[in-house]
């Protein structure tokens, strides 16, 4: 199980596939890990050095005290990267590492060559309702909270056709770090994009799912309008797309990538 100590971090990583490929660097969604890649970890790794990492706050890495910022989030990607000796990557990010990307194709062109940007937005839900969650984490842990954001994560079809992939990653949104899982939270209640977005200049790629009520098509395609050559589509999911449509997700991906 590798580590690495950042200079604000210590960061757990995996990283998959031929070493003479090109590095796809993976950032996954508020309260999961880097297992949330799985679906497309096999694929992905045909083509590319899959770089995946547990977000601060999240997984096996390390919990810093204090709330956390996009910026910060998405400076642990770079340090991640030069820690690896990694001059350029590829991208794709979902809901939360979405978010650090926008960031990353806005600060760190140089780094990175295409993008993709998934069941994201440049600023998702009220300052109120995210601390509202805060509350209710600090007052009731994760499991209290996890039934509701599983139902808004996947579509009922999804929950009732497939019950064990559902109870996996509801399993693993309760085993993340609550202290950690709040610092998250205000990195995303305090993210607001909307005037920095047009500043990407990478070609991007942004995915929604077309039954997302948290980042719905009409935030990604938002994201779409907005930056130079953005290519838009939309899947068959809610939030977690790269799980609930997984092919899709993997083969609109690697389209993107390898063209």
């Amino acid at each position: 199980m590798p580590f690495l100590q950042l200079p604000a971090v210590r960061i757990h990583y995996e990283l998959s596939g031929p070493t003479n490929r090109p590095v796809l660097l993976l950032a996954h969604p508020l309260g999961v890990n880097l297992s949330i890649w799985e679906p497309q970890l096999a694929e992905f790794s045909k083509h590319f050095r899959v770089l995946r990492y547990d977000a601060r706050g999240h997984g096996d890495s390390s919990v810093p005290p204090g709330d956390y910022s996009i910026p910060g989030l998405a400076q642990d990607a770079l340090d991640l990267l030069d820690a690896l000796k990694i001059d350029q990557a590829h991208f794709c990010g979902i809901s939360m590492g979405g978010m650090a990307g926008m960031w990353l194709g806005a600060n760190a062109r140089s780094r990175f060559d295409k993008i993709v940007l998934s069941n994201t937005a440049v600023k998702i839900g009220t300052a109120e309702s995210w601390s509202t969650r805060i509350e209710s984490v600090r007052k009731m842990g994760m499991a209290a909270i996890a039934p509701s954001i599983i139902e808004r994560w996947f579509t009922f079809e999804f929950r009732a056709g497939s019950p064990h992939i559902v109870a996996g990653v509801q399993n693993i949104l309760e085993k993340t770090d609550p202290q950690g899982y709040m610092a998250s939270c205000a990195a995303i209640r305090d993210m607001d994009y909307r005037e920095k977005i047009s500043a990407m200049q990478s070609p991007v790629l942004v995915i929604s799912g077309s039954n997302d009520p948290g980042t719905t098509p009409a935030d990604g395609q938002y994201i779409a309008s907005r930056i130079p050559g953005a290519i838009y589509s939309e899947l068959p999911a809610s939030h977690l797309s790269n799980v609930e449509a997984a092919e899709q997700f993997t083969a609109q991906v690697l389209r993107f990538l390898t063209h």
